[in-house]
């Protein structure tokens, strides 16, 4: 999903200094808030999980802020813009993936745990091994997530900076990554968590203004809005973009056999996939109950799904009032749809509100992310696998500490790396990562009595080698001009997301493993457990053991 920036000169959109202006106002408002909330953040669970001190209310608006990531203001804005229904299934799947997740792990999740996934999936099994499995997978999972979000940060100010040259976008991706760095290191989950506040505030009103003035331009007739979004694709100098149909299926993954299989692979990676995701679950052990986490849970979906509902609206308007050309010419390619149709509604100011909004969206995002990882490696690895417990809290932030700054280090390369390609494409690959890795763990450790401590690490490693395996060897990766690296071509899986194959072998590898061992676990602790994830009874301060 990228596209020939050697085909026409890039564009410079609005003042250059106008948006440097916003986007260096919102880190210093960021930062102070940051820094005003990091004054506890002595002990693990300070640092951690808030010390569950956020209420339903701020926790469902900062998982919404956590949610709705570069991938679905900037990557599915861009896909609808291009490829109209087929760009908006992008939207659907993360919206019925959330609802998957409440449904079906989230709160008895957050009943279970303390700190991490890992702490559910070790309840009633082996701690150590099953404990540097789910890090493992946690490490794996965020990195690809980073990576989408380091590659948004690239396209938009590259767009926005007028940046042409690879060398400068890549010095733009290292700098959200040391910002990143100071954020975590600094405000620890409390600063992250207030960070993802604001940031979700400002990208729905930004969504709901941008929504409205489209909306008026075209008389309130949606009509009117997909006949115009067609037309002008229809108009695009480019053969292939003209012929496509945008307002029925097919445009992308329609046609061959092969392309509507990759399809159902990529819905069901973005159905399952947020069940998976450690960032995510990780945020209901911010509120102190379980009734402020179902509160926070109403919140997130309300502003969840109204947010996917701009997107339709806004990927069409860009369609219509911008054109394909002028999007896929822009030096941010189909990311840039966004911020262009702000600057064809309301001039360079809008452009500049929006693109800093963009630009939040994605460091809060990634501070999200970068906390989850180094909490599950300080909580789960470094504590209860090398230190086998004896751990303090002052040395897990530590280590937490000196994670957070390796974990930077890597996604900014590997940003670098996937400088160019569609963000809400990359983020479908850590879905499928996420749901091969971790879910049929997740859900077998809930639901399962039987599952043993063999069903659980044949599942996480196997989801995960398989998936990431599959991810080396597909079209994504090498062996064409949309690749991540184009100068070869080892794609000998022929499937852009793989999860059709390694999210079934997952659940096959949880059961087999299982059966094949004499291991019945324990019945006492497996009453516990699920006493405790149907209740809460016990959650509340309990570490695991």
């Amino acid at each position: 999903m990228t596209i020939n920036l050697l085909a026409a000169e890039p564009e410079a959109v609005g003042n250059t200094t106008v948006n440097i202006s916003i986007f260096v106002a919102f880190v210093a408002v960021t930062m102070f808030v940051v820094i005003r909330a990091s004054r506890k953040n002595a002990s693990a669970s300070e640092f951690f999980t808030a010390g569950g001190g956020f209420t339903g209310q701020q926790n469902g608006i900062a998982i919404a802020g956590d949610y709705l990531s570069a991938a679905s203001f900037l990557g599915i804005a861009g896909a609808i813009a291009v490829y109209g229904y087929d760009g908006f299934l992008y939207s659907i799947g993360f919206l019925v993936a959330w609802l998957v997740a409440l449904l079906v792990v989230a709160e008895l999740l957050r009943n279970t745990g303390r700190f991490t996934m890992a702490d559910v999936l070790s309840f009633r099994l082996k701690e150590r091994p099953v404990r540097m499995a789910a890090a493992l997978s946690t490490l794996v999972v965020s990195l690809f997530y980073l990576l989408a979000q380091m590659a948004g940060a690239g396209g938009l100010v590259a767009l926005l900076l007028n940046i042409h040259d690879k060398t400068g976008q890549s010095v733009v991706i290292a700098v959200v990554g040391v910002l990143m760095i100071a954020y975590v290191l600094i405000g620890g989950m409390k600063g992250t968590t207030w960070v993802q506040i604001i940031k979700a505030c400002l990208l729905i009103a930004g969504a709901v203004v941008m929504t409205a003035i489209v909306l008026v331009k075209f008389g309130f007739n949606i009509s009117h809005l997909l006949g115009e979004a067609q037309h002008m694709i229809s108009g695009s100098a480019d053969e292939a973009v003209a012929s496509r149909d945008v307002l029925a299926p097919g445009a992308k993954y329609g046609g061959s056999t092969e392309s509507k299989i990759n399809f159902l692979s990529l819905g069901l990676a973005l159905v399952l996939g947020t069940a998976g995701l450690p960032h995510v679950l990780m945020r209901f052990y911010t509120v102190p109950t379980a009734k402020e986490a179902r509160r926070s849970v109403v919140w997130a979906i309300s502003l969840i799904g109204a947010f996917y509902l701009f997107t339709l609206i806004l990927g069409y308007g860009a369609a219509a009032l911008v054109g394909p050309d002028r999007i896929l010419g822009a030096a941010g390619g189909e990311n840039s749809a966004a911020p262009l149709l702000a600057l064809e509604l309301g001039g360079t100011v809008l452009l500049g509100i929006v693109s800093a909004v963009a630009f939040a969206t994605i460091l809060a995002v990634v501070a999200g992310l970068a906390i989850t990882a180094s909490a599950s490696f300080a909580h789960d690895i470094y504590a209860s696998v090398i230190k086998r417990g004896k751990a303090s809290e002052s040395d897990q932030v530590r280590v937490s500490r000196i994670t957070v700054v390796v974990l930077g280090i890597v996604s900014i390369v590997l940003g670098i790396l996937a400088n160019g390609q569609n963000i809400a494409f990359l983020v479908a690959l850590a879905f499928a990562v996420a749901a091969s890795a971790n879910l049929p763990t997740i859900v077998y450790s809930l639901y399962w009595r039987r599952f043993n401590t063999r069903g659980a690490l044949w599942s996480m490693y196997g989801g995960l080698i398989s998936c990431i395996v599959l991810i080396v060897f597909s079209p994504a990766v090498t062996g064409g001009p949309k690749a991540m690296v184009s100068s070869i071509d080892i794609s000998y899986f022929p499937l852009e997301n793989p999860g059709i194959v390694s999210i079934p072998l997952a659940f096959l590898l949880g059961i087999v493993g299982t059966l094949t061992s004499r291991d019945r676990g324990q019945a006492a602790k497996n009453a516990e457990m699920e006493v405790r994830s149907l209740t809460g009874v016990g959650a509340e301060g309990a570490v695991a053991h």
